[in-house]
């Protein structure tokens, strides 16, 4: 399946923690959004494996989600290597889409500085006709798409652009509650993580309020590019 924007993560509730509202404003809007976990998370201290691939797929059906996988990468060992490149490469090959994010290239989480490396070597290495992939026992042609994004996680930086999410912060609340076992529940005996304590969630309420403050909206969501992007004036005169 061709997909418009493709999303790549370490790990299930990466992706809605990191741009929840955007995926549900691109899909609200028509567009074919899609997920690539790279791990099942099962080194997380709470819930399983299994429990947190029911938990994202809940999550992928709130946010209207053309397509979420796993490609199940050991969790804590999301580094560059060749195989995990080829699997990335493969990926972007079949489903071709035209924007890509990833995580930022410095975070607290190794997996997530990991996780960046690999799909930002992934999308150069892409589009060579030299380096062969396969899909389904064929071969796959050489792609590229046309621009790359990163999204932000614990750590801050300082955004290209900020989406407005002012209409879609609720969903993105919804998506991230559906990870019932990952975030605050006063009822769970499972131990406190940095995930789980009630300040967490403020924390990411927080964080949308300032960046859609920075903008003059409600709710924001930052992102970073490397390259300079066009930016289309006579649209913002429209408005």
């Amino acid at each position: 399946m061709n997909l418009d924007v493709l999303v790549f993560a370490a790990h299930p509730d990466d992706a809605e923690l990191s741009m929840g509202g955007t995926i549900a404003k691109l899909t609200d809007n028509g567009l074919k959004v899609g997920v690539v976990d790279l791990s099942k998370g099962e080194l997380g201290t709470r819930g399983s494996a299994e429990i947190r691939r029911q938990e994202a797929e809940s999550a992928g059906q709130i946010l209207k989600l053309a397509h979420r996988e796993n490609l199940g990468l050991k969790d804590g060992s999301l580094k560059f290597n060749e195989e995990y490149l080829k699997k990335i490469i493969s990926k972007i090959r079949k489903h071709q889409p035209k924007i890509i994010f990833a995580p930022y290239f410095n975070d607290r989480h190794p997996d997530h500085i990991g996780t960046s490396q690999l799909v930002k070597e992934a999308i150069f290495f892409s589009g060579l006709p030299k380096i062969a992939t396969e899909d389904n026992d064929r071969i796959q042609s050489p792609f590229r798409p046309q621009k790359f994004f990163y999204y932000m996680q614990t750590y801050e930086f300082k955004p290209t652009f900020i989406i407005d999410i002012s209409g879609y912060f609720e969903t993105k609340m919804k998506a991230i509650f559906a990870y019932d076992t990952q975030f605050h529940n006063q009822d769970s005996l499972e131990p406190e993580t940095f995930i789980s304590s009630p300040n967490f969630l403020k924390f990411v309420e927080a964080r949308a309020k300032y960046f859609g403050f920075k903008i003059g909206k409600d709710f924001g969501e930052a992102f970073f590019c490397e390259e300079e992007i066009e930016y289309d004036i006579t649209s913002l005169i429209k408005h």
